[in-house]
């Protein structure tokens, strides 16, 4: 059985992720492959996410606040839905309770589907009750508004270093690691672009000196990134982002950037496309939902039922040579044809792996990386029929297991990689209030039809549009060459900047020495993944700075 877990959500955006994967959670059937109590922890009135949530003053709507104030109820932003009030009481949801912490909702699992609304709290969309030691609004700061942002990375750590924050930081995180049988780590969920990327610097600190043999993973993240006409807000966002990757990598076993934007440097970019999602950008509501579905795959390996693998097997896995960073794919959905055997559909794929780079690096010509942990699920694992004395149609098919099957295909693709891989039947279910943004060329369990040429036609896609209740999903998490594009630009976006346009930057908390500092080691860690023919590259660049 896999170990507890304990999650922690930094930041609005960490929020909306957070609120999606929460809402898998609910939706995934109970007795399958994962085990739920890797993530969710069983109270009296039922499962809650074994969660950590920091907020700022009007982030999260209806829920109530930390300490005595109560979080004023928000204008709803989205449409009118019908809603089913609960026949439960108001009865005490859980032990543990104390006056000061958070209260959760009542359980919002019959929630509508929200789409096309235009929801901007991820209160708004999150279907689980929480308990009430999870949500932390932090007052000192608001979400909304043209003053009392968290704007840099100074004040974030500024926040942590403040006594009664951290004693209450501390206190939620000792209830949670103390009630399990068997705490694997931590995840962290923080956003990059702002402030709560100090935030996370000084809880991934407090986790690694505290929890030094547990796993720590830690996902940094970005919503999508548009033309900003503010270049003091896109000046911040590029050093909070550049000081958030090297000390949550310092104090991680991994650390993995995600969005959806193509880069995270000082000119946006435009953002990934999916062949069979029609998502709007500007949403966060549609933009994490993505992300949701993506970490729900990646974090597969150690909340399995069958598997001892651990968060900590995981980065060693993949951590080695300084390499803590690494890079996630996702194929969200993975393109199938229904009844189609695994064989079949990976032999579409020969060429090119149909997956997109999640991580906001430029994506290579050629399929390289160190090492991988590749997750394939919602998909029939049963081997193809074969007649006795003919010869397969390809290696693929002579493969006695699914298993066997997508291994080998990632040894043909990935030559000289370690790659540890996992097939699942149980796909990613996604019921609302997950958004019905799929192509209408996909059936109600996220496969394409037999005959897609010929289903252009106005009225098989007609007919064809209904609800995608579940999709397969493909994802990877790599320690990548790709990488060090990511981290290269961003030393030359910081580079170009200098620090005279930064002076207010600094005046929120950072000190300039320790800018310098952590540019060097972003180069230094940039430099852990170049491949033998780059090297000469690197010492070009250097020479020239």
């Amino acid at each position: 059985m896999a170990g507890e877990a304990v999650t922690l959500q930094l930041g609005h955006y960490a929020g909306c992720v957070g609120a999606h994967w929460w809402g898998l959670q609910r939706c995934a059937p109970q007795g399958t492959e994962l085990s739920r109590a890797a993530l969710l922890r069983a109270g009296r009135s039922g499962c809650t996410p074994r969660l950590i949530a920091l907020e700022l003053k009007g982030g999260v709507g209806p829920l109530r606040g930390g300490g005595d104030s109560t979080e004023p109820l928000a204008a709803w932003r989205g449409d009118v839905a019908d809603y089913a009030e609960p026949a439960t009481g108001t009865a005490q949801r859980d032990r543990g309770r104390r006056p000061g912490d958070a209260p959760a909702d009542a359980d919002s699992s019959s929630s509508a589907s929200l789409q096309g609304s235009r929801t901007q709290l991820w209160s708004d969309y999150l279907s689980v009750q929480l308990h009430p030691r999870s949500v932390y609004v932090l007052q000192q700061y608001n979400h909304d508004g043209d003053s009392g942002r968290l704007e840099a990375f100074g004040q974030g750590e500024k926040l942590l270093q403040d006594a009664a924050c951290m004693e209450e930081v501390e206190d939620r995180l000792h209830f949670y690691a103390e009630e399990c049988d068997y705490l694997q780590g931590f995840q962290v969920l923080c956003d990059l672009h702002d402030g709560f990327s100090g935030v996370g610097a000084k809880v991934t600190e407090l986790l690694h000196d505290e929890y030094s043999r547990k796993g720590i993973l830690t996902w940094g993240l970005t919503p999508v990134i548009h033309n900003m006409g503010d270049p003091r807000k896109n000046l911040y966002r590029v050093l909070n982002t550049a000081l958030g990757i090297v000390h949550l990598s310092a104090h991680s076993s991994l650390f993995c950037p995600l969005s959806l934007s193509s880069s995270l440097g000082i000119k946006p970019q435009a953002p990934i496309a999916f062949p069979y999602i029609n998502y709007d950008a500007s949403l966060n509501y549609h933009s994490s939902a993505v992300l949701a579905a993506a970490l729900d795959t990646l974090t597969v390996p150690y909340r399995l039922c069958s598997s001892p693998g651990s968060m900590m097997h995981l980065a060693e896995m993949l951590n080695f040579s300084g390499r803590k960073v690494v890079a996630a794919w996702a194929a969200v959905p993975f393109p199938t044809v229904r009844g189609h055997s695994l064989p079949d559909a990976l032999c579409a794929h020969q060429q090119d792996v149909p997956w997109k780079l999640l991580s906001s690096c430029r994506e290579q010509k050629v399929s390289r990386c160190f090492a991988q942990s590749v997750v394939l699920r919602g998909v029939c694992k049963e081997s193809p029929a074969s007649c006795p004395g003919q010869q397969p149609p390809s290696p693929l098919h002579a493969c006695e297991t699914a298993e066997q099957v997508l291994q080998y295909y990632l040894y043909t693709v990935f030559p000289g990689a370690f790659s540890a891989s996992h097939v699942l039947e149980q796909p990613c279910v996604t019921l609302p209030p997950y958004p019905h943004f799929f192509s209408p060329l996909l059936s109600s369990q996220g496969f394409l039809p037999d005959d897609l040429p010929s289903y252009s036609t106005a009225g098989n896609v007609e007919r064809s549009n209904k609800a995608v209740e579940s999709i397969p999903v493909l994802t990877s998490l790599q320690s990548s060459p790709a990488l060090r594009t990511l981290l290269c630009d961003l030393c030359k976006d910081l580079q170009k900047l200098g620090t005279r346009r930064c002076a207010s930057f600094f005046a929120a908390g950072v000190e300039e020495d320790d800018f310098h500092e952590a540019f060097q080691e972003l180069r230094t860690l940039s430099q852990c993944y170049e491949m033998g023919f780059e090297a000469g590259d690197s010492e070009d660049e250097s020479d020239s700075d």
